[in-house]
C-alpha cells in the first residue's frame, strides 16, 4: 500500500467518512490545534520565569484533556444525541474557563490572555445565534471576574493593582468588541442568506417565465416544441406514433370584442384548468398562441385519443363562467394527427392544423382526426 493510500486510511479513521462527521471533526480538531498552540505559549512563558510552574503542567493537562475528550465524544458518535453534535458551546466555555485559569497562573505575563480570549470568542462565530454570543460574553465576564478576584486575593509579590485594573479593562473591551463584531457579522450573514434566497426565487421565476405562459401557467410554445422533440424520439424507438392535437376556442374574438380582454383572459385561464383536469397527468398541454393550444398525448393511439378529446370537448362545452350577473359559455374545436415515421414536426403540426380547419368547417365544437378529414394529405 502506497503512502497516499495509508494517509487516506488514517484520515478516514481520524475524521470519519461521513461528510457531516468530517466537518464536525475538522472544526473540533482545528480548535484543539489552536488551544495546543496557546498551551505552548503559556508553558514557554512559565519556563521563562513567569507564573507558577507547579500549576502550569496541571493546567496544560486539564486544558488539553478536556478538548481531546470532545474529539473522542464527537468521533465516537456519542455527541449525536445532543442538540449540538459539534459541542461548540461546550468547547468555547471550557476554553474560556481554561483561559481564565491561565490568567491566574501567568503572573506578570497574564497580559497575553486577552489575545487568547479573542481567539476563543471567534471560534464557531458563524454557527451561533446572537443570544448564544451574548451568553458567552456573560459567562466570560463571570469566569474572568473570578480570576481577577483570585489574583487580588493571592496578592502576589510585585502585583500592581493599576496593571490588574488595566488587564481587567482590556478583557472587558475584548469581550464587548468581539461580541459586537460577532453579532454584526451574524446580521450580515442573515441578510446575505435572505438575499441569496430572494435571488434563488427570482431565478426560479425567470426560469419559469422562460418556459411557461404567464397568463395560463401552461408550457409555452418554445418549451413545448422541445418536449415534443424528445417525445417523438421516444415514440420512434418504441415503434408507435406520437399523438398531437391542436385546440382552438370557437368565436373567441367575439368574446374579447363584446366582453373585453379581461373576461377573455379569464376564459383562457378557465379553459386551461378544465382541460388539465380532464386529461391524464402524463399528457402535456401548452398555449401555442392566442386562443390556440397544443395537447401532446403520451402512450396513446387514435381510438383512445379521440375518446379522451371527446371528454375534453364535453367538459369545455359544459363550462359556465359567470360575469356581472350573466354567464359566458365557450366551445372548442380540435384537430388530431398521428405522426408518421421520419416525418418532420412541422409537417405533423400542419396535418393537425388541417384537421382543425376541417372541424371548424364542419360546424365547430367537434374533434376531427386528420386522416378522416383529408385521407390523401
Amino acid at each position: 500500500m502506497d503512502l497516499q493510500a495509508r494517509m487516506q486510511r488514517l484520515t478516514d479513521w481520524l475524521l470519519g467518512t461521513e461528510p457531516a462527521m468530517r466537518i464536525r471533526m475538522g472544526m473540533a480538531s482545528f480548535a484543539v490545534l489552536m488551544m495546543a498552540l496557546c498551551i505552548v505559549v503559556v508553558l514557554m512563558l512559565v519556563h521563562a520565569g513567569f507564573g507558577h510552574k507547579d500549576w502550569a503542567w496541571w493546567w496544560a493537562l486539564c486544558t488539553a484533556g478536556g478538548l481531546i475528550s470532545v474529539l473522542v465524544l464527537i468521533r465516537s458518535g456519542w455527541s449525536l444525541r445532543l442538540q449540538d453534535p459539534s459541542m461548540t458551546q461546550w468547547q468555547i466555555r471550557y476554553a474560556l474557563a481554561c483561559n481564565a485559569a491561565a490568567y491566574v497562573l501567568l503572573g506578570q505575563a497574564r497580559g497575553v490572555t486577552p489575545v487568547i480570549l479573542s481567539l476563543v470568542l471567534m471560534f464557531g462565530i458563524f454557527g451561533m445565534t446572537a443570544r448564544q454570543l451574548a451568553a458567552n460574553m456573560a459567562y466570560a465576564l463571570l469566569v474572568f471576574g473570578a480570576a481577577l478576584a483570585t489574583v487580588a486575593m493571592l496578592d502576589e509579590p510585585g502585583r500592581s493593582p493599576a496593571l490588574e485594573a488595566a488587564h481587567g479593562a482590556m478583557i472587558v473591551l475584548v469581550l464587548m468588541g468581539s461580541t459586537f463584531i460577532a453579532i454584526r457579522l451574524q446580521h450580515i450573514r442573515r441578510r446575505l442568506t435572505q438575499q441569496k434566497h430572494q435571488l434563488s426565487q427570482a431565478l426560479e421565476r425567470i426560469s419559469h417565465l422562460a418556459t411557461h405562459d404567464e397568463l395560463t401557467g401552461l408550457v409555452n410554445r418554445r418549451h413545448m416544441t422541445e418536449l415534443i422533440g424528445v417525445e417523438r424520439q421516444r415514440c420512434e424507438r418504441a415503434g408507435r406514433p406520437l399523438v398531437l392535437a391542436i385546440l382552438d376556442l370557437d368565436h373567441f374574438k367575439s368574446i374579447n370584442d363584446s366582453e373585453g380582454h379581461a373576461v377573455g383572459d379569464q376564459v383562457l385561464q378557465a379553459f386551461a384548468r378544465t382541460v388539465q383536469a380532464t386529461v391524464r397527468n402524463t399528457d402535456m398541454l401548452a398555449r401555442w398562441g392566442g386562443e390556440e393550444f397544443v395537447l401532446m398525448l403520451y402512450d396513446s393511439d387514435a381510438a383512445s385519443a379521440l375518446g379522451l378529446l371527446e371528454r375534453v370537448r364535453a367538459k369545455v362545452q359544459a363550462m359556465e363562467l359567470p360575469f356581472d350577473g350573466r354567464s359566458v359559455r365557450v366551445t372548442v374545436s380540435m384537430g388530431v394527427a398521428l405522426s408518421r415515421p421520419g416525418e418532420p414536426l412541422e409537417r405533423l403540426l400542419e396535418r393537425a392544423d388541417i384537421a382543425l380547419y376541417a372541424a371548424k368547417s364542419q360546424g365547430r365544437n367537434r374533434v376531427v382526426l386528420q386522416d378522416e378529414a383529408t385521407p390523401g394529405v
